[in-house]
């Protein structure tokens, strides 16, 4: 059996495979449009080599984290302990990630970009390390020659109202023709749980000249700092709130609100009151400087308390948790919903959401669209379950097509190919179903390829 089979993931029914077939050869080459993501702008300013394989490919992966520390493996092994020996350990556990998606991306890795035709195991774990490592060395290994070699177009990275952007600005200044551009996520200075909030909103005034000790100084610091986004590309903003909720207060009530909170007195319920606030302000804004608004609500942050004091966050310890969408989202719509000039994106983690609620409000109103299957349901059967329930109340048209929200950047073509796979064999059953004719299936694929997401994010 071939270490990479040509037709993984597509349907097993020979009348639909060929229809798959036919279809994925259609767009397995086309660029990808990257619009939502962790890959760090450092890489690509200072284009210097990647390390060595654990850093490339394990310690910035959660996935992989996650499901190692889950067997029993220390994570002060995992991101302390010398490289090759971390690299031995994770071959030696390569098993855990049979039938995960990790797998899939790693193996596309692995084949395609370094050209290993063995699977990873304890006897081939020194082969594997050394023929990437000796790889790494290559220009055409350097993170500017990778993102040439991927066919992106455009890769969206996620930055903090608090970073001075410089890595963007060198990349610009640079002359590197890729398109690499920041997403303005103002978690840090919206969410009174996040750490260090106080000294952020300060910060936030000290970058801006603005005084954030009133409510009309912060709200001005945020619209310098969007536009500041904006002057280097930025076309969207992303909101990482605990849950949907948005409020609609008037201007009195805001400022109390956010007094309130300044001076550590506001219960949970003002904390979760002014983050809903402050995703109307947030649509408000929009409407001026044409952000897309992503929210993506309903993970657990850090709920594994030892390990996010001892590691902290992004380490594989978020949870998903349930997540109401139909009335949280009713002052936001109630206000912004028929706005056609508004783009708000929603995603979530509670797949019990899709057809009950996102679909539905997705199909109707016209500021809304929906984010692809995300996060721990990026998988071939989470990709499926989101076709399944949404295509038949919001169409495709309401979706977004596919994005990788990937923090390890060797693994978005393989995210992207997976993607595509997994539409073409959706399609192709539609197809031999009679219920749409192939070139109807063919002008979709090329659409959540990557034309939904040049539409939506207003690339």
């Amino acid at each position: 059996m071939a270490f990479l089979e040509e037709d993984r993931l597509l349907p097993y029914d020979p009348g639909a495979r060929a229809v798959a077939r036919r279809l994925y050869s259609g767009i397995r080459n086309l660029p990808i449009v990257s619009p939502h993501g962790h890959a760090d702008p450092r890489w690509f300013a200072e284009d210097q080599p990647f390390p060595n394989p654990t850093q490339l490919l394990v310690t910035p992966d959660h996935y992989i984290s996650r499901m190692l520390y889950s067997q029993g493996v220390p994570l002060e092994d995992l991101y302390f302990g010398d490289a090759r020996k971390v690299w031995r350990i994770f071959a030696s556990q390569y098993y855990l990630f049979r039938a995960t998606p990790t797998r899939l991306w790693l193996d596309f890795a692995f084949h395609n970009l370094f050209g290993l035709d063995k699977r990873l195991a304890p006897e081939t774990a020194d082969e594997y390390y050394y023929a990437i490592t000796e790889s790494l060395k290559q220009p055409e290994f350097h993170p500017r020659a990778l993102f040439e070699r991927f066919r992106i177009e455009v890769l969206a990275t996620t930055d903090s109202p608090l970073d001075s952007l410089s890595h963007h600005v060198t990349i610009r200044e640079s002359g590197f023709t890729g398109r690499i551009i920041p997403t303005f996520r103002p978690d840090p200075v919206v969410d009174p749980d996040s750490a260090n909030f106080k000294e952020n909103i300060a910060r936030l005034g000290q970058i801006t000249g603005a005084d954030t000790s009133g409510w009309q100084g912060y709200l001005s610091a945020l619209r310098q700092r969007r536009s500041e986004f904006v002057a280097l590309g930025c076309t969207a903003t992303d909101h990482g709130h605990p849950s949907a909720a948005t409020a609609d207060l008037d201007r009195d009530s805001a400022a109390r609100l956010y007094s309130k909170i300044l001076s550590d007195s506001g219960t949970p319920e003002d904390r979760e009151l002014f983050r809903a606030q402050m995703l109307t302000e947030m649509a408000t804004m929009s409407l001026d400087d044409k952000l897309v608004m992503q929210i993506h609500p309903g993970s657990f942050r850090n709920h594994n308390a030892s390990v996010f004091r001892r590691f902290g966050p992004d380490v594989g310890a978020d949870i998903p948790v349930p997540t109401n969408y139909v009335q949280a989202l009713k002052p936001l719509l109630n206000r912004f919903g028929n706005e056609s000039g508004l783009t708000i994106i929603l995603f979530t983690l509670d797949e019990s959401t899709y057809s009950r609620e996102l679909a539905p409000l997705a199909g109707h109103y016209p500021c809304l669209r929906l984010g692809p299957a995300w996060w721990f349901h990026d998988s071939p059967e989470g990709m499926m379950r989101f076709r399944e329930h949404t295509t038949e109340t919001a169409g495709f048209y309401n979706t977004v097509g596919f994005n990788d929200d990937s923090r390890s950047f060797i693994s978005i073509p393989a995210r992207h190919d997976v993607a595509r796979r997994v539409d073409c064999s959706f399609l192709a059953r539609l197809v031999v179903e009679h219920r749409l004719d192939e070139d109807e299936a063919m002008e979709v694929a090329v659409e959540l390829a990557g034309g939904l997401a040049r539409k939506a994010y207003r690339l």
